[in-house]
């Protein structure tokens, strides 16, 4: 076996762009980053927290901002692209600007294990989802997991007893169609939670709905722990930094 560590043939044919990326690109889907962050006028260059998305944007990712209400952020990002390198990058980028991250949170795109038989074209939106939606500028986002307490243990369950639990789920949730659009992305192994679900909405009164009524069912009452969450608008980022810094 070679050892890579003494292979001076390899160290001069190394490239970081091609061998320190290799894996660290999302095989299916999108890797997703939220950034909850504060910034002081004296201390925030607003030009280059702008120029740092327009960049990410042109070099293939998606971006969304959002003015965050309440003492928890004042600027939310929301990124996505298949390479986490990017991510490292923006994020770098931000914070040199002035900006700086009171929270984060990583997760992937994903087709739900109880997705089977929904057409093609839900399921790639689901991979490949292209925001905000139009005309959907409530923002909430927040982190959940599955309990796994005595008698109250998702990971028991059968898997027809989960696909059950989450069809019923799911009819609460498709009420709100038209008013809010739900992005659940997967997080185990990558955060402290299993799940980030960011909601956008036509107004706050239909997440606040939404959220409520999903609370009785039995899929949250019995097995959902939920994290911090994080509120706001979202708005062009010379706006968002307009109305924040």
């Amino acid at each position: 076996m070679d050892d890579v560590n003494n292979s001076d043939d390899q160290k001069e044919d190394a490239s970081p762009d091609d061998k320190s990326r290799a894996g660290l690109a999302s095989h299916e889907g999108l890797c997703v980053l939220h950034l909850f962050c504060r910034g002081e006028a004296a201390t925030t260059d607003s030009q280059g927290v702008i120029d740092a998305l327009k960049s990410f944007n042109a070099a293939g990712g998606q971006s969304l901002s959002v003015a965050m209400l309440g003492h928890k952020s004042d600027i939310g990002i929301m990124a996505l692209s298949p390479d986490m390198w990017m991510f490292r990058e923006l994020q770098t980028s931000v914070r040199r600007a002035g900006l700086q991250i009171d929270y984060s949170y990583l997760s992937l795109t994903e087709v739900s294990e109880y997705a089977e038989g929904l057409p093609e074209q839900v399921l790639n939106a689901r991979l490949h989802p292209k925001l905000p939606p139009e005309g959907m500028n409530s923002f909430c986002f927040y982190p959940m997991s599955k309990r796994r307490q005595p008698g109250r243990n998702w990971y028991v369950l059968t898997f027809d007893e989960r696909r059950s639990l989450m069809q019923a789920h799911g009819n609460v949730g498709r009420e709100y169609r038209g008013k809010v659009l739900q992005l659940v992305t997967g997080s185990t192994g990558l955060d402290d939670y299993e799940w980030g679900v960011s909601l956008f909405a036509t107004g706050p009164d239909e997440i606040k709905a939404c959220v409520y009524e999903m609370r009785f069912d039995p899929a949250s009452a019995h097995y959902g722990d939920f994290g911090p969450f994080y509120t706001g608008m979202v708005a062009p980022i010379e706006e968002v930094l307009a109305s924040c810094i």
